[in-house]
């Protein structure tokens, strides 16, 4: 009954603020891919602004209908601890750095927004793209490293507007 009643108190966003948040994340998400292509580092200046205001959007109003405010903090914790983990993991079997704490904190930050639901969606979509353009790169590139956050970005805002379009 209490969690009914604390999901009735968040309002949820106009039409035109919903609009504005969705440029603004798309935005935002672009930059991380473009320079993610370029450069295989997704840089802390964008990524984690993207978090906190997941983090403080999901307290202040119901962003995505459905979830809780404690969904998005679970979220950002379960999504960069997953990736971070992950990552460790391939590292110490490997010797070489395989997803990167940026691919955290942007699996992290979709977390915030989408609340923990979301996250086996995005990294489902992120993990077929990133498996079909490795597919499609094949043998003569093989060995050359593949930037993942585009993927995350793309699951997360396709997520985002699947979840959150009010007509």
């Amino acid at each position: 009954m209490l969690p009914m009643l604390f999901e009735a108190a968040l309002p949820s966003p106009p039409f035109a603020v919903w609009l504005g948040l969705s440029a603004g994340l798309g935005l935002v998400l672009a930059a991380i891919a473009r320079v993610d292509l370029r450069s295989l580092r997704i840089p802390d200046r964008l990524s984690l602004p993207l978090l906190a205001s997941g983090l403080v959007l999901g307290f202040v109003c119901q962003l995505v209908p459905g979830r809780m405010p404690g969904d998005h903090l679970i979220g950002a914790l379960a999504g960069y601890l997953l990736f971070a983990a992950i990552g460790a993991g391939f590292y110490r079997w490997r010797q070489v750095e395989g997803l990167g704490l940026g691919d955290a904190k942007l699996f992290a930050a979709s977390g915030a927004w989408l609340g923990w639901q979301g996250l086996p969606p995005v990294l489902l979509i992120a993990a077929l793209g990133g498996l079909g353009q490795a597919i499609l790169r094949a043998a003569p590139q093989r060995h050359r490293p593949l930037a993942f956050g585009p993927w995350i970005a793309v699951g997360f805002f396709a997520l985002w507007l699947w979840l959150t379009w009010r007509v």
